[in-house]
């Protein structure tokens, strides 16, 4: 994709950064002693970002910051929409895994689908923060990084949250589900 196609209008920025200041004050337990007003910064001076929170916002992630780096100055976003976000279900993992598959191929991957919306899936350590915060996917999972001698064997692993626990298990890459999807963090 083209720098132009990761634009938005004006008015699409207005608008996103209106539902994100939005959320950001209504669930101020999730970045306590941050600003709005410094965040908001950081977004206008990296449109690309802000193109990237657009599709977590459009694809049903609900983003939110979650933390801030003080030593790289980055405000950390994570996909906080109570079940894995509803536009990013029904992926296998990764490519490898939708080439493998020979019959009833999901449509996407998730590794595919962060990488087009310019964020990463969340690590296991992520997932397991974030949880922290809320409870989460208790209805459905999302893929998580997978470490490579994980993967190199055919597995993927996935996080959940049931019986008021956050499981990590594993699964084929190739497999997929309607419930479940992925979460993704971005930096800005």
């Amino acid at each position: 994709m083209t720098k132009k196609n990761k634009e938005l209008s004006l008015e699409q920025r207005e608008e996103l950064l209106g539902v994100l200041k939005a959320r950001f004050e209504k669930n101020m337990n999730r970045h306590k002693g941050l600003e709005w007003a410094k965040v908001q910064a950081k977004l206008e001076a990296n449109t690309e970002k802000l193109w990237s929170l657009n599709e977590m916002e459009r694809t049903g992630g609900e983003p939110d910051v979650v933390g801030h780096d003080k030593k790289k100055d980055e405000y950390i976003f994570y996909d906080c929409s109570a079940e894995s976000p509803k536009g990013r279900r029904s992926v296998c993992y990764d490519r490898k895994a939708l080439e493998s598959r020979k019959k009833h191929k999901p449509e996407n991957s998730a590794i595919d689908m962060a990488t087009a919306m310019g964020i990463e899936l969340l690590t296991e350590e992520q997932y397991r923060e974030l949880q922290k915060l809320e409870n989460f996917d208790k209805k459905t999972s999302s893929w998580v990084q997978t470490p490579a001698n994980i993967r190199k064997l055919g597995g993927a692993i996935f996080g959940d949250r049931r019986y008021d626990t956050v499981f990590v298990y594993h699964n084929g890459a190739e497999s997929y589900y309607a419930a479940r999807g992925f979460r993704g963090s971005l930096r800005v």
